[in-house]
């Protein structure tokens, strides 16, 4: 049996409706984005600092960021549940996949920061 510990969800249900959210967030900054290129061919510097330098674009960015994260994470834990189990890999299970969960938690946040530094330019 798997133990719910380092889900940050309370059920499936709320991890489904997480993983849909996410990813239509991402798809509407990034085809918002698609069109922003298409929309400006030859696009500068200063048009693409402009676009960015908007508080309502870096909003829209730390959403997209926000998503990426919850996305990966829902993803990573449904992944590591289904495959990392006492079957597949024998006794030392859960702390392999603690382990797991672990290390791809902390580059999640390590990302995320970066990503707030490179959007608000801390």
């Amino acid at each position: 049996m798997v133990t719910n510990v380092t889900n940050l969800s309370r059920s499936g249900l709320y991890d489904w409706m997480a993983q849909r959210v996410s990813a239509v967030v991402l798809a509407v900054y990034f085809l918002f984005l698609i069109g922003f290129l298409i929309l400006h061919p030859g696009l500068t510097f200063e048009q693409w600092h402009g676009l960015f330098s908007h508080t309502l674009m870096r909003i829209f960015s730390l959403l997209a960021l926000v998503s990426i994260c919850v996305h990966a994470w829902v993803g990573m834990w449904t992944i590591s549940t289904d495959y990392l189990t006492t079957m597949a890999i024998g006794k030392g299970a859960t702390a392999v996949r603690f382990l797991f969960q672990a290390v791809c938690g902390f580059a999640m946040f390590a990302f995320f920061v970066w990503g707030v530094q490179i959007f608000w330019g801390v």
